[in-house]
């Protein structure tokens, strides 16, 4: 009840949104370890309303902003190329990466993402080439684009952008699939 009413208030005047709901959808995302479409709405909403860092603005767009370099975004965006290489040379799998390792991903990237990138390594190698060749070149753009440093720790508003980026580049694929 507290929420809806400080977020009511924030909306009837203008000011910026609590941090509650921020912390909210993080929480349901951890729990879940989905990023639905309301969800990502949500935190699309919280960082226009609330944020002054251009970054996060830039990345905060209704579909997949293929031309950022925010880092987390871009890390977002890697973990889904990732997820499909895994789904592609495993289909019907129990626990896919995002079962395992999302949140630990979003949250600690420099320890996570060495091993998953070493594990699609070994996914690529199932898939016939014309797969191969098709996401090698995903991960190699986007790894293009992240450069050689991880961070170590990210923050919630980090990680929110990585939960975008995942949820863009998801959709993308989605879109492909259906188009």
């Amino acid at each position: 009840p507290r929420l809806a009413g400080d977020l009511m208030l924030a909306i009837l005047n203008d000011t910026p949104y609590p941090a509650t709901l921020l912390y909210g959808v993080a929480l349901r995302i951890r729990a879940e370890r989905a990023v639905t479409r309301g969800r990502a709405a949500i935190i699309k909403a919280y960082y226009l309303k609330n944020s002054r860092d251009e970054n996060l603005k830039e990345v905060m767009t209704m579909q997949l902003n293929d031309q950022t370099n925010y880092l987390p975004y871009l890390l977002g965006r890697l973990f889904s190329v990732l997820e499909a290489v895994q789904a592609a040379a495993n289909p019907g799998i129990n626990a896919t990466i995002r079962d395992r390792y999302f949140n630990a991903a979003s949250a600690t990237p420099a320890t996570v993402f060495p091993l998953l990138l070493n594990l699609a390594q070994k996914h690529l190698a199932k898939l016939d080439k014309g797969q191969e060749v098709y996401y090698d070149k995903q991960i190699t753009a986007i790894c293009g684009m992240i450069g050689e440093t991880l961070p170590a720790r990210m923050n919630l508003p980090e990680q929110s952008a990585f939960q975008l980026g995942y949820y863009h580049e998801t959709q993308k694929r989605y879109t492909k699939k259906e188009g």
